[in-house]
């Protein structure tokens, strides 16, 4: 399930059923809505070699557990329609270390109220992942924030975040409560704001800025946001600069007389913007 092998038995599985189900007559279009995808995909994948797991044995299970399925799913027919998917895991990376899950997915949408608790589950999570010591250099002096919103968010009382800031303390970041929406004013206005350029964004954190004599690093910035790969946008004391519909990867606010100059990286979720946020730092620190 983890690393590459992970993403190779499901690839492998999907390929095995698709040709399972061709030789049962389905079409093209019927194995593709099954699966998930698209005609083209299942197309060319029809052309392509198996991909190769780490054992044979892999291999064999995989490609019997594609069988079973194909099975099944003759005897249902191509019109049949998938209600859940249960999944039973278990993971063991050595003696006593043992990860077991057994969870379902339904489809069905949250009502509001669940959603908004499962963003607040998901915000705490991801801040539970952030990597303190890769963090230390790069916490402002008025602290950290991570916040994150709903699709339909259009104010700041829709946005998740920390009440107060996060701090480093003694190596470990502190926050004293949980999140909760509309605890930020400055870090949910600059998302809300963000997103009418790219809506896609529905999550943001705030770091210090590399400086030089004062002022921001801009030559260590910009080329670890070219190295990245990343659109940036301008945000003078806060106020987010907008020149129509365009990808929003990380905002820079270089600061005034007062006024800390500060990074905003943003991503899809929470889980991806610490990551994404772990990346921007080795890759900075790597040209400071």
């Amino acid at each position: 399930m983890l690393g590459d092998n992970g993403s190779k038995w499901l690839e492998r599985l999907h390929m095995q059923l698709a040709r399972e189900l061709r030789a049962a007559d389905w079409s093209q279009a019927e194995i593709a809505a099954m699966l998930g995808t698209t005609q083209s995909t299942i197309s060319r994948q029809f052309n392509r070699e198996m991909p190769e797991l780490a054992g044979t044995s892999d291999e064999m299970m995989v490609d019997g557990w594609a069988n079973e399925l194909a099975m099944a799913l003759r005897q249902f027919g191509p019109g049949v329609k998938l209600n859940k998917q249960r999944f039973v895991m278990e993971i063991a990376f050595g003696p006593g270390q043992i990860l077991k899950f057994d969870k379902s997915l339904t489809g069905m949408d949250l009502e509001s109220d669940q959603e908004e608790r499962s963003l607040l589950k998901r915000l705490e999570w991801a801040t539970s992942r952030i990597d303190a010591a890769r963090m230390g250099d790069w916490i402002p002096a008025v602290g950290m924030n991570i916040a994150s919103c709903l699709d339909n968010a259009n104010d700041n009382t829709s946005v998740a975040s920390y009440p107060g800031r996060i701090s480093l303390v003694n190596g470990r970041l502190r926050h004293h409560e949980t999140p909760s929406f509309g605890s930020s004013t400055h870090l949910a206005g600059l998302l809300i704001r963000a997103r009418e350029a790219d809506s896609s964004k529905m999550a943001i954190l705030n770091l210090a800025a590399p400086t030089n004599k004062g002022g921001v690093d801009s030559h260590i910035l910009n080329s670890t946001i070219e190295e990245m790969g990343w659109e940036m946008m301008q945000a003078p004391k806060g106020a987010l600069v907008i020149d129509g519909e365009t990808r929003v990867d990380c905002i820079i606010d270089e600061g005034a007389f007062g006024w800390e100059p500060s990074i905003y990286i943003l991503a899809h979720n929470p889980l991806e913007l610490v990551d994404r946020t772990h990346r921007f730092i080795t890759t900075m620190e790597a040209k400071v």
